[in-house]
C-alpha cells in the first residue's frame, strides 16, 4: 500500500515568503551594517588616542540607540580600558555623559573644577560643552576602567579633542 502526498501550491507559500523576507532582511543588514559600524567608530575614535606614555588604552564600544521617547537624540555606550598610568587628553564631548568607575580608579577634572579620583562604583557626570582637562588611570602599576553612557544629538560628533 502507498500513499502520496500531494500539496496545494498555496500550502508552501508562506514558507518560501518566510524564506525571501529572511533573505531580503539579510541582505539589507549585510548593507548596512558597515556604514552602521564606521559611524559608531567615527563616532569613538578621538576617544582611542593612546597616551604618551604608550599604554594600553583602549575604547570598546558596547551599544547605540536611537532614543524614541526623545526625538533626535541617542545614547551611545563605551567601554573605557586604561593601561598602568594611561589618560585620554584634553576634550569636550557635545552630549551629556555619565562615567561609571568599573575596575582601578580614574582621576577626572573638568575646566574649573577640582581634580578628583574615583573608585570601583562611583561614577561623575560632564555636561555637554564642558572641557575634561584631565581622565586618567590613577595608577601607574594597574590597570583602570570606565563605562561611559552619552546623550547626545543624533549624528553628533561625541568626542573632540581639545588642542
Amino acid at each position: 500500500m502507498s500513499a502520496t502526498f500531494q500539496q496545494s501550491p498555496s500550502e508552501g507559500r508562506p514558507f518560501y515568503l518566510a524564506i525571501v523576507a529572511g533573505l531580503a532582511c539579510a541582505f539589507v543588514i549585510g548593507k548596512t551594517l558597515p556604514s552602521t559600524m564606521d559611524a559608531v567608530s567615527a563616532i569613538i575614535e578621538p576617544l582611542c588616542a593612546n597616551s604618551v606614555t604608550g599604554s594600553q588604552d583602549v575604547v570598546e564600544p558596547i551599544s547605540s540607540h536611537a532614543l524614541p521617547n526623545v526625538a533626535g537624540k541617542r545614547v551611545t555606550i563605551v567601554r573605557v580600558f586604561y593601561g598602568p598610568g594611561g589618560f585620554t587628553p584634553p576634550h569636550q564631548h557635545s552630549g551629556s555623559v555619565t562615567a561609571y568607575i568599573t575596575k582601578g580608579e580614574i582621576r577626572s577634572q573638568l575646566a574649573g573644577g577640582p581634580v578628583e579620583t574615583f573608585g570601583v562604583g562611583q561614577s561623575f557626570f560632564e555636561p555637554p560643552g564642558s572641557t575634561h582637562l584631565i581622565s586618567a588611570n590613577a595608577s601607574m602599576t594597574e590597570p583602570a576602567e570606565l563605562i561611559a553612557v552619552f546623550v547626545a544629538d543624533e549624528g553628533a560628533q561625541l568626542t573632540t579633542l581639545v588642542k
